[in-house]
């Protein structure tokens, strides 16, 4: 507020619009995008089908399932399910914010109204519809801006206060304000048509160079998650692939050294690569040094630091069809954990250390696969050092291993679902590092049968 004398003249301090808040992030949801909750960034996970076992999933556990323990801080037998939506303060922060232009209106209103005529609301009534700018329509900034116009011009009468120079000055200002508003407002709208565009094609680059795999292959069920920790953004140096062929099923996650779209176009040559390599290599050996010069041809190509230190870390897996085993060849890549259907897991390290992808110049180790049992009802995680790097407040790692100890989950989405949440509340919501998440299940013969049925 301010004081003012009459006939004295006071100028109004310049006032700045307020930051124009960024547009809400795509959440995390499924596939075909039609659930969005609580996040901040983008889950990619095989899209829900109209059967039994999806309509079950929704409720957390399939039927003939045994009840998995409490765990992870849910504490029920059947996990939750997130109310869609932003929590309840958001959305009551988001109700305040949008009635804020109306709330500094009558306010002013009412301050002019019970104090004497030398006194003006005039920084409330200017600060209304630059506040409207950003939140409203370019209707709804110029209604904002007349109704601030009206109001003062009515109270200046009342006061019989209009004549006086200041007052004339006072409502210029406030005019003046109020039109560059609408003039504000329509740049907003520009800017964020631009974001929805930029988006929208950051998606399309996303589902191009990281297609989503079905849910069921050669009768394994399979789930991914993808979560980028910089905002806004869907793609990063991570990366996952699924192929079925002649073999068996052969599975890569990867992470590319370095950011930007130097990491997302090595992840476009390793992905591109290994499909290729998946379906015409007799091993998984033969696979591996199929990516390796891959990496090195792109290597050639790159200037600067990636030319001489790109590489890439990956632990690809190999589920032959009709054996009960998977073969597994890690190029310094975080182990993969094998979740059995008891609750009992544990990681499958590889016994021979590897330099990752991309690096051979430095020393040549001839790759060898290892082959452990893959029991129906298992579970295969193959995931990133977004996963385990990331911290809590005390700055402790997350420890996938201690946290799933002991917890069954009747599908992979289940699982993907429940550990990007822990993560998350781990975290704080802050990623340090992207995070790619692979499951595969190997259903018993009862499922076999279940899923046969009409």
């Amino acid at each position: 507020m301010r004081f003012r004398q009459v006939p004295r003249v006071i100028r109004s301090a310049p006032h700045r619009s307020p930051p124009v808040p960024a547009p809400g992030t795509l959440e995390c949801g499924t596939a075909s995008g039609a659930d969005v909750r609580g996040g901040g960034r983008r889950v990619v996970r095989p899209g829900d089908v109209d059967d039994e076992g999806a309509a079950a999933r929704a409720g957390g556990r399939l039927p003939g399932d045994p009840v998995p323990d409490p765990g992870l801080g849910l504490g029920d037998e059947t996990p939750p399910v997130p109310p869609s939506g932003p929590p309840p303060r958001r959305r009551a922060g988001r109700t305040f914010v949008h009635a804020l232009p109306v709330l500094l209106i009558v306010v002013a209103i009412l301050y002019d109204i019970f104090t004497p005529r030398y006194f003006t609301a005039g920084p409330l009534y200017t600060a209304a519809p630059l506040v409207a700018a950003p939140l409203y329509s370019r209707r709804g900034t110029a209604l904002t801006g007349v109704a601030v116009v009206v109001a003062v011009i009515g109270l200046q009468l009342g006061k019989g206060v209009i004549h006086y120079v200041d007052s004339l000055t006072e409502l210029i200002t406030i005019a003046t304000v109020a039109v560059l508003a609408v003039l504000v407002n329509g740049m907003v709208r520009r800017s964020s048509e631009r974001l929805v565009s930029v988006r929208e094609i950051a998606e399309a680059a996303q589902r191009a160079v990281l297609p989503q795999p079905a849910e069921r292959i050669a009768g394994f069920e399979i789930a991914v998650c993808y979560e980028a920790a910089q905002a806004d953004a869907f793609i990063g140096g991570d990366l996952y692939a699924v192929q079925d062929s002649a073999r068996g099923v052969r599975l890569i996650v990867g992470d590319v050294r370095g950011k930007g779209m130097g990491a997302v176009a090595a992840v476009a040559v390793v992905i591109g690569a290994f499909r290729e390599a998946a379906e015409q290599e007799a091993t998984l050996e033969a696979v591996a040094q199929r990516l390796e010069r891959a990496l090195a041809r792109e290597g050639t190509r790159r200037d600067g630091l990636d030319a001489f230190e790109g590489f890439t870390t990956a632990v690809l897996a190999e589920l032959p069809h009709g054996d009960g085993t998977v073969r597994i060849v890690n190029r310094g890549h975080p182990p993969p954990l094998l979740l059995h259907g008891d609750g009992t897991l544990g990681p499958l390290p590889a016994h021979e250390s590897a330099l990752p992808l991309g690096m051979g110049e430095l020393g040549v180790w001839p790759d060898r696969a290892e082959e452990v049992a893959f029991p129906g009802g298992a579970t295969l995680l193959l995931y990133t050092d977004g996963l385990t790097e990331a911290r809590d407040a005390k700055g402790e790692f997350y420890d996938p291993q201690a946290r799933l100890a002991g917890r069954v989950f009747p599908h992979p989405a289940t699982l993907l679902d429940t550990l990007a949440e822990d993560v998350r509340r781990h975290s704080g919501g802050g990623m340090a590092d992207d995070m790619a998440l692979l499951a595969v299940r190997r259903p018993r013969r009862a499922d076999h049968d279940h899923c046969d049925e009409p």
